[in-house]
């Protein structure tokens, strides 16, 4: 999520978990503990057309919180603006009711809007495979004084571990429908056995991108930045149903994927 001053849900959980959660052993909540940088190269090469996105937000990530924030070409009217504050809240207080413990790995954490509620709650490693959108994950974490591992990874480099939570914001929207199951597939080789997996996404509202974009088609959006440079990404608008039964597919149990209202999907799931 934003700097704590940004959202009252955030400052007060975060209050909480810091006092709360100081002397955990694992995903500790330092007081005054630096993040844990260690930078690597992508772990595999991307898939062909993949290298246009991971381009499109390395530039964007200076801008990139405008979004959640409202700012700028983000901003819709008080009446648009407030829905979307109301719903993205409602899907803080979702993750934040999950119950996180152990190891973490945040994929395609961009600029780790996030991160700090998921290192409150266990041992987190952030990966996105653009830098510039890692340095701005780690600024956040640290104006929040909250230790993670940050690597420069792609979402789809093969996991080397597995671990007790997965974790995904905006990211499978990103992935095209006919590698869909793949990318599950992975998703659950991440995950030990019972483990949780979850994401938040996008539903395909005209209020939510800023107001300069036009409307996504044939599973393709142009996106605008503020400079005016222009690139093409995949962006799906997947249902919660058609989700929930890639989810069921691909072996995971306990499958929940349910909407905020108007601009959120919210999904969980567990590993077998």
């Amino acid at each position: 999520m934003g700097k704590a001053g940004d959202n009252g849900f955030l400052r007060f959980r975060l209050r909480q978990a810091l006092t709360e959660r100081s002397a955990a052993s694992r995903g500790v909540v330092a007081a005054g503990g630096p993040v844990v940088a260690d930078p690597r190269s992508v772990a595999d090469a991307p898939y062909p057309g993949d290298q246009q996105m991971i381009d499109y937000y390395d530039a964007r990530a200076p801008e990139y919180d405008d979004w959640y924030l409202r700012r700028g070409r983000y901003a819709r009217g008080a009446i648009h603006d407030a829905a979307w504050n109301a719903e993205l809240d409602a899907a803080g207080r979702w993750l934040d009711a999950l119950p996180w413990s152990g190891e973490i790995v945040e994929i395609a954490a961009g600029t780790g809007w996030w991160s700090p509620l998921l290192a409150s709650r266990g041992e987190l490693s952030l990966y996105d495979a653009s830098p510039a959108a890692l340095e701005r994950a780690r600024e956040r974490l640290v104006a929040h004084k909250l230790r993670a591992h940050l690597h420069v990874r792609d979402a789809w480099a093969e996991p080397d571990r597995a671990v007790d939570g997965l974790f995904m914001g905006f990211w499978l929207s990103h992935v095209p429908r006919d590698r869909l199951h793949d990318f599950l597939g992975l998703a659950r080789r991440w995950l030990k056995p019972g483990s949780r997996l979850a994401f938040i996404d996008s539903l395909p509202d005209s209020a939510s991108g800023a107001a300069d974009h036009p409307a996504p088609a044939d599973d393709l959006a142009l996106r605008r930045l503020a400079d005016g440079r222009e690139f093409t990404i995949v962006k799906v608008y997947y249902a919660p149903d058609e989700l929930a039964a890639a989810l069921t597919e691909a072996g995971f149990t306990g499958v929940e994927v349910t909407a905020t209202g108007r601009f959120f999907l919210l999904g969980s799931a567990r590993a077998t």
